[in-house]
């Protein structure tokens, strides 16, 4: 399958819960696959968001999953970092209070989590 890397739950803010994962992707068809992978696991099916983004030979790609604006967060960093045919995926569960624009700071700081464990500056 693919080489999924999960860091689980590296923040909360305000009972919201933030997890970030991601792997290798060549194509879209990859990243569904991961994903699909991602969301075998019942608590991140359950997620109140997935938002991903991925840096495809053939383009940029993302998704906000209902959280508005993350997506884009995300790829933002992928390109900053210049890392390439890979799909960055920041879950969030919802704990109940509205997070306004700190909600993109977590999205930053799950990313920058990631980018960090997989050894690329950002």
């Amino acid at each position: 399958m693919t080489d999924l890397v999960r860091l689980g739950v590296i923040l909360t803010d305000r009972g919201s819960k933030y997890a970030v994962s991601g792997a290798p992707v060549a194509s879209r068809a990859d990243v569904d696959a991961v994903l699909d992978q991602l969301k075998s696991d019942k608590s991140y099916a359950k997620a109140t968001h997935n938002t991903w983004a991925a840096s495809l030979p053939t383009g940029a790609l993302k998704a906000d999953d209902g959280e508005s604006g993350a997506g884009m967060v995300i790829l933002r960093m992928i390109e900053r970092a210049g890392l390439d045919n890979h799909v960055i995926i920041v879950t969030r569960w919802y704990g109940g209070k509205k997070l306004g624009g700190d909600r993109f700071r977590r999205v930053q700081d799950a990313t920058r989590a990631y980018l960090d464990h997989i050894g690329i500056q950002s």
